[in-house]
């Protein structure tokens, strides 16, 4: 039951002006996890902190994680074998990062920190009293909100005793690569990014893919798709929500990533499932980098893994008993220990995962 519920909710998965930024008094831990509330521009701000045990006030740099799309709580309370269990606030477990680091995530606008399982959708996702998303997460959901809101916590956090200052690792898996890349675009206090699930042309054209990989001689859904498209860059700041994700947040979204990428100077560890959709955008960045000589884009590939790091079934179907985010997880411990400045705690860095 536990590997079930944690893959429903990864499936479903500088300073800023103006923002007003501080901290409320201090909060009890919750389930384990060091929680942290903000306000960003009038919003209250939940953040989960996982340390090592005992070390919670050893200062130690900063590992933020941005989460994928959906309004689904940071964790989620379920029934298992008669007693009360909850899912883990990340996709995989933080315990061997949190040898070196602080790791960090950040809940969505509006949406609960912890909520019970018969309370939400099927998909895990978090409805208000009207049966759907609520109305002030939908009108904060596009890129330069989360982007600034994650950028200003950050600095929030940067005036916690207990966090050193440098380095600092932002990673983000689907959704939240691109927001994860355009905040290391826009901050100098990023020295490290993974980027992880991502398509560096856009979520638009991870549409168009998925469509094509299902269409056949007779049916195929990409022309709606590029009529749609031609809708959205016609009024690209629509808000209206009323048909689901709005304009803004699509060609928000579909603006290509590769954009805050190409710029970056700093080290980037893009990961990926050699199945996912984005893959042919992928290789494309990557045979471009190479061509532009530029060193400091490092490639981690998962052969016959889907978007969720899963392996595909003869037929096709993601193999759910395979769980392999852990393994990506240590694979991105391995590759920032291998990139200096080394983290705390002075430990020997081991050989990068083959």
């Amino acid at each position: 039951m536990a590997r079930y519920i944690r893959y429903l909710l990864i499936c479903c998965l500088v300073s800023v002006s103006g923002a007003m930024l501080y901290a409320q008094s201090p909060l009890p831990d919750v389930y384990g996890y060091r929680h942290l509330q903000t306000i960003f521009k009038g919003d209250t701000v939940d953040i989960l902190i996982k340390s090592k045990k005992g070390e919670e006030h050893l200062k130690k740099p900063l590992f933020l994680f941005c989460q994928g799309s959906l309004p689904q709580p940071l964790l989620t309370r379920y029934e298992q074998n008669g007693q009360t269990a909850v899912t883990n606030a990340f996709v995989f477990n933080p315990d061997s990062l949190t040898r070196h680091y602080h790791v960090a995530v950040i809940s969505k606008a509006y949406v609960p920190l912890v909520a019970d399982q018969r309370d939400l959708n099927p998909d895990f996702t978090y409805k208000d009293s009207t049966g759907r998303f609520p109305r002030k997460y939908l009108e904060r959901y596009y890129l330069d909100y989360y982007v600034e809101r994650n950028l200003a916590v950050i600095s929030f956090l940067l005036q916690q005793p207990w966090i050193s200052p440098s380095p600092l690792v932002v990673a983000g898996h689907s959704e939240g690569s691109t927001i994860a890349a355009k905040m290391a675009s826009r901050s100098t206090r990023i020295s490290h990014l993974i980027y992880s699930g991502g398509n560096p042309q856009g979520r638009m054209l991870t549409l168009i893919s998925r469509e094509r990989a299902h269409e056949t001689d007779t049916t195929s859904g990409a022309g709606a798709l590029f009529s749609q498209w031609e809708k959205i860059t016609a009024q690209p700041q629509n808000m209206d929500f009323s048909d689901g994700d709005t304009y803004k947040v699509t060609h928000d979204f579909s603006q290509p990533p590769a954009n805050y990428l190409r710029r970056l100077k700093i080290p980037v560890l893009i990961t990926f499932g050699t199945r996912d959709a984005g893959v042919p955008y992928l290789d494309l960045f990557r045979t471009e980098m190479i061509r532009l000589r530029k060193k400091n884009f490092y490639y981690r590939e998962y052969p016959g893994t889907e978007h969720n790091y899963f392996p595909l079934k003869p037929n096709g179907k993601p193999d759910y008993d395979v769980f392999n985010w852990d393994r990506v997880a240590e694979d991105w411990r391995r590759w920032l220990l291998t990139q200096p400045p080394l983290p705390a705690l002075n430990l020997p860095a081991p050989p990068p995962s083959k």
